[in-house]
């Protein structure tokens, strides 16, 4: 479940990656990025352990230019990033937080700083203290990272959109690397890490460094009138629409089934204000368990929110501007 928020901005709390890189020299803000490269093979196995492989490979597309990156947390968001704080930091890393306490935002929403192409999604275990991490692929060599996230809301092969919820804020990384939350985000070009750290570059503008307060102006300006996100590609594949309730002509909730897994999905679809952040929610409750809830200002859709519910009779609904939709128990199957 989606915790509250704090809203209030100006607390900023960095930490380490790796357990096994806390105990280096402080770093120096912003190094130069064409320190030595790695010494492994392009196609052989990652020479460090914060470089890790693919799930997925996808074709080579050459480009002259670097995708236009925004800040990636939902439209009128402020977040403080901070390269400089964490031993574990090389070059151009930037961790980002918001709230006013160690915890306040936890479970608060991240979305594609660019859209491209998940090339992982996943928990990195012991390898290292990324935790869950998404990395998106943008064509041309460039990738970003998203780490420590709470949860993940893309599956590694995705195509994503720039301004689309990846996942939420969280603490996530390796056993005994006890971390605040707080969002360790990433860009790259090429091969050869720590070399192919760039510097972080949103809305045209290079990031501050080592520090600097930003207004994210991602999918701020959508003007178009057709949502391109629908409930089945934010639930996944296998899900299937089962029933469906209009929230006026703000958007539309959806209730899907993934007969597969037995487990139902819900998601809010925006179809007024498309890439403005509005307040838009979905929720899940499965009869004797607690409901779950996607609530936030979001620019296409809230969820998805899932749950396991075969056999189960299930209440779900959503919001999408002053339109509201509450269920009652039903789909008892």
């Amino acid at each position: 479940m989606r915790p509250s928020r704090v809203l209030t901005a100006g607390f900023v709390l960095v930490c380490g990656l790796a357990a096994g890189q806390a105990a280096s020299a402080a770093p120096t803000p912003a190094p130069s990025p064409s320190a030595a490269p790695s010494t492994a093979p392009s196609t052989g196995t990652p020479a460090d352990q914060n470089d890790p492989p693919n799930q997925v490979d996808v074709p080579d597309v050459s480009t002259l230019a670097a995708p236009s990156f925004q800040l990636p947390f939902p439209c009128g968001q402020s977040w403080t990033g901070n390269s400089s704080g964490s031993s574990a930091h090389r070059s151009y890393e930037i961790d980002f937080n918001r709230g006013s306490s160690a915890s306040a935002d936890l479970g608060d929403t991240v979305v594609a700083a660019a859209a491209g192409t998940v090339v992982i999604s996943a928990h990195q275990g012991s390898t290292n203290g990324y935790g869950n991490l998404v990395k998106i692929d943008h064509g041309g060599g460039w990738t970003s990272y998203y780490a420590h996230l709470n949860a993940r809301s893309v599956a590694a092969g995705a195509q994503v959109a720039q301004g689309q919820k990846i996942g939420t804020v969280g603490n996530t990384s390796k056993p005994g690397n006890n971390i605040s939350p707080h969002l360790h985000y990433e860009v790259r070009q090429g091969t050869s890490y720590p070399s192919n750290i760039r510097k972080a570059v949103f809305n045209g503008a290079t990031f501050g460094y080592p520090n600097q307060t930003l207004t994210s102006k991602n999918a701020c300006g959508g003007s178009g009138t057709t949502n391109p996100h629908t409930a089945t590609s934010v639930c996944g594949a296998g899900y299937k629409v089962i029933d469906s309730a209009a929230l006026g002509s703000a958007g539309t909730a959806y209730l899907l089934y993934n007969a597969g897994n037995g487990t139902n999905c819900v998601a809010t679809i925006k179809k007024s204000s498309l890439g403005k952040a509005t307040a838009t929610s979905a929720y899940l409750e499965v009869q004797g368990k607690s409901r779950v809830t996607d609530s936030g200002s979001f620019a296409y859709y809230a969820g998805p929110v899932r749950a396991a519910a075969a056999g189960k009779c299930v209440k779900w609904g959503g919001k999408a501007g002053s339109a509201v939709y509450d269920s009652p128990f039903e789909h008892c199957g």
